[in-house]
């Protein structure tokens, strides 16, 4: 999973990425590792040709005494070390903001390393259950540790409730264990690493989460023959990259072929119409391939490169359903760009072929209604016409598993050939029709590695270009050498071991599920090699396409130069009256220019500044003798004025010289202000004389009427004057009559807030501490009235306005990315404030109705958790994230104000009926401190029971087992319905009335899978309690579960029932007496002791799953150009 800080990029620069609250809230069930509070790095976990070969393992025992009474938020365990590396175990004894026990192993003396340090591990952790050691709870991953990411681990170790369960084993005496296996590889200097010089081939840069987009991208490109059809598609050189994708991928496969450095996708990414977020979602692999060979096949629809797709991917496969009994046969023929092959139940390549054409019989209930012969029993499968000469295949490594109700990744071994042949046992693949004729023989080309868990990982391919012995990994922008073990059987998946260095009483070797494995292959067919592995030169590109990109590699190379010498050079910055004019009250109100829209000069540090100002006479219009420039100076109080002028002495000097006087930053740049007089007839004039007494000062004038704030000019003035004797010429200058009636204000600061004061007209400028440089603001005297009439009627309260003013979008929460509507806002607006202002535009009454929720600037989506009624002073609180400032919010509309809603608890509740099939969801909101007992009275107020007098129960079901049923005084405040199902349902009468030798018992549906050679147990449906009488026989109990259930007799009679403990199921035959099985009460959690009903699951996945986090966004992968 990628990490994501959306903002502007240089082409050229990498993205650096924030560790920030990117998983702001409890992920339940994550299958995959993190970093403490956050979600896992695209960039980490995935450098295994960094690494050297053989790994230093050992492992840390940590035993944690009087756990339950550890009254702190995060634990430390003691120093280890492995690989000459520090490391310690970090755990959150109550959870990370979740209701799991966290844990993470730590880089131990990471603040003490050396900038860029670095190192790769693999581990796992564990809490060892002390009564019976198969119960130990373990998990294993791996990470590149660096400064960014000096801790990852699980934040979802295991359930709290687990953990402090005294009958589970995990603690003992109130001692927990917890066992750490690492092993560590060393790490080639990344920064240093060169793969054009290496390997002759370059990288491609990752956007933010675009690893998945790279490695299909270099898999493509090394298919020759596809990148001399991309180059021959017809493009112009009016075209724009970000426009068109032909000429984006042109551009890209050129780079690729003849850059020295890695090379952006960033124009590529624009050309398919996708924004910032776009390339923060990590996508499918295959579905990107899919989308983005039917964007190509559609553009190269009548040029001469159409059907280029289709030649090399497409082939054919039949699908057909024979009569066993009558002479009918159906078949139907499709097209394939890629096939899908199980992984799972799978051991290799041919094992999935022979799969995916095995014969399915259709008989029984399942017969095959064929036409006029009527049902008929009959076989279906499906073989293959032709195959293409580019054999993509998909494995089928994620899938959904429907007993957890999730998709997870399959990590069990996987092996594939080098050489494939799909002729093999005489065609036992092909269709009738298959031409024969057609050497099915083909070579690996490509493997495309996820590594990582269902929730996010990293991506990388593995690739032969030429199909010789060298293979090369292409990982972002880093391509290594790799030998074919690395590439092929390193990528089957499955389990690792590697053995202990430290000798000790446990040698076990240490075993890592291997989360990096193949995810798509690519194959080439051996009779098409030396066409589709074809010479691609420059005679292949387009001139236009030639011309363009070498010009774009001549502005590199001169910015590259412009860089290089930059040392060389003084940047001087000259701001002039023009640019104030040009500015003031439009791109700045505050200070008196933007010194990056002003006019600049690059001078060698050694040219003298006299010779500068015939450059500027020279560029500028403006004789030498009328140049007088001052240098400007940042105040204590953080403006930034013109302070002096520059003396003859300092003039005659070098710019270099001058620079370093100037500033104090030491950056390259000299800020200067052009001082020009000019006369009536308003050419320039030479500038008056200058003495200690004359002050440069600053107007600008304001109107409120229109709002509007403008630079009207400069003037000197005498420190012994006062303001009141320049009135007349300011009225001249502002245009107004020459008695009219001004006021004046000095623009003092306005950071951190606006401080503008009023003038006294008739204090001299010496005594009101007025210097060069200063700003004089002024407007006409407002007339009594202007109160009422102006919103902001002087100076002061406008420059507030303007500094506290921001616009802010915002978006129904329901719709997160489309805005609603804008309000332009003070950043100073306490919360009454901005939900007056935006229930007002809602047309609500109440205000406290409204809930809003901030806006996470790396993700782009709203934060998990909304703002509490008033937690927050003022509008800016709401917009800060981290170190950025948002200017978006969302906002929900309550059926209740807010300050009661926050006063209750709302559990979502499933209500089965006792006769009815379907579940009724219900949202029930009640005051915190209320207990189980007030939610039963509150369900029956919402629900029709079979009789008035049902007494109800609620339970908490989990992954289909029922695990508590909760007491009637339990207070809600507590219960979490965010990770399981709450079930209520009505008490049955003779649960009520149980004699002294019956027994309740879970009663509950499961199937059997076969994985990794093991037979597993997968619970489904809906769980319940019976009630069984002493001597009662299966026959017996099997008539109440099928009138209970109404399950017709033809079904029911395929069932079979097992007694099942700790997962293993022990199958019961009529007669046998059921409570005998029932007897023992110390058992290990009574959910996990049942009657279990082992049937085929046909029943439709649940129409509510345990709620989710608030906001998870899937979004398919589209090209929208």
């Amino acid at each position: 999973m990628t990490m994501m800080t959306p903002q502007p990029l240089d082409e050229d620069e990498e993205m650096l990425v924030p560790h920030s609250d990117l998983v702001e809230g409890p992920q339940p069930l994550v299958e995959g590792p993190q970093p403490m509070e956050v979600a896992q790095a695209d960039s980490a976990g995935t450098v295994e040709n960094q690494a050297s070969d053989e790994p230093q393992a050992s492992r840390f025992t940590w035993t944690i005494e009087n756990f339950s009474r550890l009254n702190i938020k995060k634990l430390y365990s003691d120093v280890f070390v492995v690989g000459g590396y520090k490391w310690r175990v970090l755990i959150f004894p109550k959870g990370n903001n979740v209701d799991y026990l966290s844990m993470y192993l730590d880089v131990a003396d990471s603040s003490s390393l050396p900038y860029g340090w670095s190192r790769y591990a693999q581990f796992s952790l564990a809490v060892v259950n002390q009564m019976n050691n198969k119960y130990t709870i373990k998990k294993d991953t791996q990470h590149q540790f660096n400064q960014r990411a000096s801790d990852w681990g699980f934040t979802s170790f295991m359930p709290l409730s687990e953990l402090y369960d005294p009958n589970k084993g995990y603690l003992v005496n109130d001692t927990c264990v917890v066992e750490a296996d690492v092993a560590v590889r060393k790490v080639i200097d990344y920064w240093t690493y060169d793969s054009k010089k290496e390997t002759g081939y370059v990288g491609l840069k990752n956007q933010g989460a675009t690893c998945y987009m790279n490695s299909l991208l270099q898999t493509l490109y090394h298919i020759p023959y596809f990148r001399k059809a991309v180059y021959h598609m017809p493009t112009t050189e009016n075209d724009n990259p970000s426009g068109s994708i032909p000429l984006a991928l042109q551009s890209l496969f050129y780079k690729l072929q003849y850059n020295d450095t890695s090379v952006a996708t960033k124009e590529l990414t624009k050309s398919f119409g996708w924004d910032t977020y776009d390339s923060f979602m990590q996508h499918d692999v295959q579905e990107l391939n899919r989308v983005l060979c039917e964007k190509l096949e559609d553009k190269m629809k009548g040029t001469v490169v159409e059907g280029t797709i289709q030649k090399l991917f497409e082939g054919h496969h039949m699908n057909y359903i024979e009569c066993i009994n009558v002479d009918f046969k159906s078949t139907r023929k499709e097209s394939f760009y890629d096939l899908q092959l199980d992984v799972k139940g799978c051991k290799d390549v041919y094992a999935s072929f022979d799969k995916y054409v095995e014969v399915e019989r259709l008989e029984g209930d399942n017969k095959y209604h064929a036409e006029e012969h009527g049902l008929q029993d009959a076989k279906k499968g499906v073989l293959f016409i032709d195959f293409p000469p580019v054999l993509q295949l998909q494995l089928k490594r994620f899938e959904y598993d429907f007993m957890r109700d999730t998709m997870v990744k399959i990590n069990d071994r996987y092996e594939f050939p080098l050489e494939l042949d799909l002729d093999r046992e005489n065609g036992k693949y092909l269709s009738p029709e298959a031409d024969r004729s057609v050497r099915n023989l083909y070579m690996l080309h490509s493997v495309l590695v996820h590594s990582g868990g269902v929730h996010g990982g990293h991506y990388y391919a593995f690739i032969r270009p030429t199909l010789s012995d060298q293979w090369y990994k292409f990982d972002d922008e880093r391509v290594t050498k790799e030998d074919v073990k690395r590439a092929l059987e390193e990528q089957y998946g499955g389990e690792e071991e590697l053995p202990q260095t430290n000798p000790g009483y446990n040698n076990t070797p240490f075993k890592f599920t291997k989360y990096s494995n193949a995810y798509m292959l690519v194959y080439i067919r051996v009779s098409d090699k030396d066409k589709i592995i074809c010479d691609v030169d420059e005679k292949d590109i387009a001139e236009h396409l030639r011309i363009r990109l070498k010009k774009e590699q001549e502005e590199k190379e001169d910015k590259r130069r412009y860089k290089a010498q930059a040392h060389l050079y003084t940047i001087i910055k000259v701001a002039r009256d023009e640019d104030l004019r040009e500015q003031i009250g439009k791109d700045i109100y505050f200070d008196l220019v933007d010194h990056d829209k002003v006019r600049n000069f690059r001078i060698q540090k050694q040219m003298p500044f006299n010779l500068f100002k015939d450059e500027v006479a020279k560029e500028l219009g403006i004789p030498v003798q009328f140049q007088r420039f001052w240098i400007w100076a940042k105040r204590q109080n953080h403006t930034y004025r013109p302070n002096r002028p520059l003396t003859p002495q300092e003039e005659a000097q070098t710019v270099g010289a001058l620079r370093e006087v100037s500033n104090k930053a030491h950056n390259a740049e000299l800020k200067l202000f052009l001082e020009v007089e000019r006369g009536l007839d308003s050419r320039p004039v030479p500038p008056p004389e200058k003495n200690k007494e004359d002050i440069l000062l600053f107007f600008k004038l304001y109107d409120p009427d229109k709002e509007e704030l403008r630079y009207v000019g400069r003037l000197f003035v005498k420190s012994s004057g006062k303001p009141m004797e320049i009135l007349t010429k300011l009225n001249e200058m502002a245009g107004f009559a020459p008695d009219q009636e001004i006021e004046l204000f000095e623009e003092i600061k306005f950071e951190p807030s606006v401080m503008c004061e009023r003038l006294d007209k008739r204090a001299s400028f010496r005594f009101s501490q007025i210097e060069d440089g200063d700003i004089i603001c002024f407007q006409k005297r407002p007339p009594p009235e202007s109160e009422e009439k102006n919103r902001f009627p002087d100076v002061p309260s406008f420059l507030e306005y303007v500094k506290n003013r921001q616009i802010v979008h915002f978006r129904a929460l329901e719709r997160p990315k489309e805005d609603e509507f804008c309000l332009e806002l003070a950043k100073n607006h306490t919360y009454d404030d901005v939900v007056e202002r935006v229930a007002q535009r809602l047309g609500l009454d109440d205000s406290s109705k409204i809930r809003l929720t901030p806006h996470n600037c790396y993700s782009q989506q709203p934060k998990p958790n909304p703002i509490k009624y008033r937690s927050v002073d003022h509008l800016l609180d709401m917009l800060v994230h981290y170190n950025q400032i948002s200017d978006i919010l969302y906002y929900e509309i309550l059926d209740i104000p807010l300050p009661e809603l926050q006063c209750l608890k709302t559990l979502k509740v499933a209500f089965h009926h006792a006769t009815k099939d379907e579940a009724t969801i219900l949202n029930i909101r009640l005051p915190k401190p209320s207990t189980v007992g007030d939610v039963l009275n509150e369900i029956k107020t919402k629900v029709e029971l079979s009789h008035p007098n049902a007494e109800l129960r609620l339970l908490e079901v989990f992954y289909h087992k029922i695990y508590k049923i909760f007491p009637v005084h339990e207070k809600i405040e507590n219960i979490n319905d965010q990770y399981w199902t709450l079930r209520a349902e009505e008490i049955p009468e003779e649960e009520k009335n149980l004699g002294p030798n019956d027994r309740l018992i879970h009663v509950y549906h499961f199937t059997k899978e076969t994985a990794q050679n093991q037979v597993q147990v997968q619970n489904f449906g809906e769980p319940f309690f019976l009630v069984i009488h002493e001597g009662e026989t299966l026959a017996e109990v099997k008539l109440r579960i099928q009138k209970k259930l109404q399950v017709p007799d033809e079904e029911f009679s395929k069932w079979k029932f097992a007694f099942l403990s700790l997962g293993r199921p022990e199958y019961l035959e009529d007669s046998d007496i059921v409570s005998s099985r029932f007897q023992r009460r110390d058992v290990y959690g009574a959910w996990e002791q049942y009657l279990g009903l082992e049937h085929s699951d046909i029943t439709p996945k649940r129409a509510y799953s345990s709620s989710q986090n608030r906001h998870t966004f899937e979004k398919p992968v589209k090209i929208y150009n």
